[in-house]
């Protein structure tokens, strides 16, 4: 029954294959050439804080969006309407705050992981905790991604979405992404990025080319059709709402999503540690800062995606004799089934190369992200303390950080997997549910780093007690914990609202807790 379930029915054809084949490889030969440079200790993880801003820049876009944003973009503007452009006021706002405050601080103690800076400021066990809050945390948000893009790679390797054939492509990309990053470093993961990044918009743009040939109106028809829909005003970019249900408002944007980003850009080793390749902390503020202007065009142009797949499959009155014979089979496959359904061979295996090259991009850097936190945070010390001094970035370190890399990987993949039933038992979007599970982490670290950056108050208890009560927070607001208590306690709000309360919390317990000399 395992083989039978596992049969392809795939609609890509040879030339598809030859092409999406030709390109993992590439991207991995890319990934090992670029892992060759290895003279300075810390190259393995921080390229020797020689990379190029530009490249930076794009890494940290390309890790920031990821599958989900592949994905989950079209449909969110399929479901709904352009709110989720406005959210990016949020990572806005939260990269001027890294810039000018987190990035400053993190190169004044020359730091590897960041959670070093939390061990000067409160103390050894606070930065290991908080490292292991981290690992936590990405390991949620990590294999949430990677769950996403097993939607697409199960459809077209099997042709289904049955549990154990996304099980089997969730392994499978996990393998094929972790053999460059786990040999090359920050530094193949970076140019790695680099090339995804281009391959992945190069695809979009032509998905977007070959829907609007297909689409019988022009392009004011268009602007009225999605304006004066049936469903509501699709164009609509500010919701001023205060529904604390909907993720996407005005007010999340300017609260719950900046603090969302600002975790992600400031208390994230996975996305910080990619501005710290650079040169100088004015480097990294800026990449951090063109990251996300560049972001809103390239989210613009996913959302314009899935407006123009609403119009191809859910108005034949405007379509016409156009209308597509074979209709989306649920919104969050609607980009997937036009790329299978109603592109031609080769275009097909492109575009399934775009979407894959998103997919690592966010995959590799995590991997190398929880390696250099393991290596600093934890195998340093423990070697210091067994041997005295020693060298750092010596055989036996960077053998090491292989092995955590792998160790990793296979953390990710089995949380992946979790996720097959965790988003399945909910009503999330696939964007909603990859940004929610990074809460987890995010509240408790967010108040960690507040009260040691901005007061003299907080200790490694009160830290450790501030992540435990993040955490806490965040898991009693979920969905699915909330559907098991009495209707009378239950309160449905967004994750953008859930982070926004469980951040407050955190800082104020660790703001509890006296400074005293870190040690």
């Amino acid at each position: 029954m395992l083989a039978a379930s596992l049969t392809p029915k795939s609609p890509l054809e040879a030339l598809d294959w030859l092409v999406l084949g030709g390109y993992l490889a590439l991207v991995v030969i890319i990934g090992l050439l670029a892992s060759r440079k290895r003279a300075a200790s810390d190259d393995y993880f921080l390229g020797g804080r020689a990379m190029p801003m530009w490249a930076v820049a794009i890494s940290v876009l390309a890790t920031a969006q990821s599958a989900a944003t592949f994905v989950g973009g079209p449909q969110q503007a399929y479901e709904g309407d352009l709110t989720y452009l406005s959210a990016n006021l949020g990572p806005l706002i939260a990269a001027f705050i890294v810039a000018f405050v987190f990035i400053p601080a993190f190169y004044r103690r020359n730091v590897t992981s960041i959670y070093e800076l939390l061990g000067h400021e409160l103390g050894t066990t606070s930065q290991r905790v908080a490292s292991g809050m981290f690992m936590l945390g990405r390991v949620f948000a990590s294999g949430a991604r990677l769950y996403i893009v097993a939607i697409p790679f199960a459809l077209v390797a099997f042709g289904d979405l049955q549990p154990m054939q996304l099980a089997v492509s969730i392994l499978i990309i996990t393998i094929v992404a972790a053999l460059y990053s786990i040999a090359g470093g920050i530094r193949a993961v970076i140019w790695t990025d680099v090339m995804q990044t281009v391959v992945y918009l190069g695809c979009l743009m032509i998905a977007l080319v070959l829907i609007w040939q297909k689409i019988p109106l022009t392009a004011m028809e268009v602007f009225t059709t999605l304006r004066d829909d049936a469903a509501g005003d699709k164009l609509t970019i500010i919701d001023l709402s205060f529904d604390l249900t909907k993720p996407f408002t005005l007010w999340t944007a300017l609260l719950g999503l900046m603090l969302l980003n600002l975790a992600a850009y400031g208390t994230d080793q996975d996305l910080t540690q990619r501005m710290l390749t650079c040169k100088s902390p004015r480097q990294a503020s800026w990449s951090v800062i063109s990251a996300t202007l560049i972001a809103w065009p390239v989210v613009f142009m996913f959302l314009a995606m899935g407006l123009l797949l609403y119009i191809y499959y859910e108005r034949p009155d405007v379509m016409g004799d156009a209308a597509p014979v074979i209709g989306a089979q649920g919104s969050q496959r609607v980009f997937i089934d036009f790329i299978l359904h109603e592109m031609h061979p080769g275009v097909r295996g492109l575009m399934m190369a775009g979407l894959f090259a998103a997919a690592m991009s966010s995959m590799d850097s995590g991997l190398n992200a929880m390696s250099s936190t393991t290596i600093a945070d934890f195998y340093r010390p423990w070697r210091k303390n067994r041997e005295g001094l020693y060298r750092e970035g010596d055989v036996r370190e960077r053998r090491a950080a292989r092995l955590a890399s792998l160790g990793w990987a296979i953390a990710i993949a089995g949380f992946a997997c979790v996720c097959i039933a965790w988003q399945t038992a909910g009503d999330e979007t696939l964007i909603a549910f990859a940004l929610g599970v990074m809460a987890f982490a995010y509240s408790g670290l967010l108040g960690v780093f507040f009260t040691a950056l901005l007061t003299n108050r907080g200790n490694a208890t009160s830290a450790i007690a501030a992540m435990i009560v993040g955490f806490v927070t965040v898991l009693l607001l979920d969905p699915l914990v909330q559907q098991r208590l009495p209707e009378a306690l239950q309160v449905n709000m967004s994750f953008a609202w859930r982070l926004l309360i469980a951040a407050g919390l955190s800082t104020a317990t660790c703001m509890l807790g006296r400074r005293y000399s870190a040690n």
